[in-house]
């Protein structure tokens, strides 16, 4: 379990961190046979979200993923990790995919949230994230997110409405930044470290409140934090399964209903 006391700030930057593991390096340590399916079969494929179908052990799963990209190229291409409409779209075809053929679901986020520029919003980015959080709901499949790095905003939780939500020790997750909070309640944006305090967004808060179900522990052997990962999921896949799918989705919706 994540270090109790921690400063606010010293998570919200080690969940900023440039050595933060990499979307690719999970997906490649998790699953094997992966296939990455691409676009949203309507306007285009967003690199921000990476997505497909692998074999985690010997369960088939989809796996959807934000990514912010290792190269300059890549962190322009992805707007550092933020997906536009396109990216949402694409992962709810996959959701709607996975729910046709019975494969469980597993998300990893890392995104200061939802691209805000013009275009996204004129392609419809408010109603592509309420599609998928629609959606979600429906879904006869287990579904697990984990919370890798930034969680931020309707960006993050489009993709986190599941069974159970797992965070990184070194991670966050918020309705907005520190920044941004500190500009909105103080005008200025150099108290986002007393603003991280007050927004409650480290995984031991989040624990306490019951928004995230359990925190993984991120040693600096990456192998192995993602050899802890496979393992952890894999358990709860297996017993999520055993569960009905009218039960799945009365325990999904009865989670977010408390909040």
């Amino acid at each position: 379990m994540a270090q109790k006391n921690r400063p606010a700030a010293e998570v919200v930057k080690a969940a900023r961190s440039a050595d933060k593991i990499t979307t690719q390096k999970l997906i490649d340590g998790l699953l094997t046979d992966f296939v990455e399916l691409h676009g949203d079969r309507g306007s285009g494929d967003d690199p921000a979200i990476i997505g497909g179908v692998g074999l985690l052990g010997a369960r088939p799963v989809t796996i959807i993923a934000t990514q912010k990209g290792e190269t300059v190229e890549d962190k322009i291409a992805t707007h550092y990790g933020d997906p536009e409409p396109e990216g949402y779209r694409k992962a709810l075809r996959l959701m709607r995919q996975a729910n046709k053929f019975g494969r469980p679901i597993v998300t990893l986020i890392n995104t200061a949230g939802a691209y805000p520029g013009a275009d996204a919003e004129a392609h419809g980015q408010g109603e592509a994230i309420a599609a998928l959080l629609e959606a979600s709901y429906d879904l006869k499949v287990p579904f697990i997110a984990v919370i890798f790095g930034e969680g931020g905003s309707g960006g993050a939780l489009a993709l986190a409405c599941a069974d159970e939500v797992w965070m990184f020790e070194n991670a966050i997750y918020s309705v907005l930044s520190p920044e941004g909070f500190a500009s909105i309640l103080w005008k200025d944006s150099q108290k986002a470290d007393e603003a991280a305090d007050l927004m409650k967004l480290t995984p031991n808060d989040l624990l306490d409140m019951k928004i995230v179900d359990q925190i993984i522990s991120e040693p600096t052997n990456q192998d192995r934090l993602v050899k802890t990962l496979k393992k952890k999921l894999m358990l709860k896949l297996a017993d999520l399964s055993e569960l009905e799918p009218d039960d799945l989705i009365e325990k999904r919706v009865a989670r977010f209903r408390q909040f």
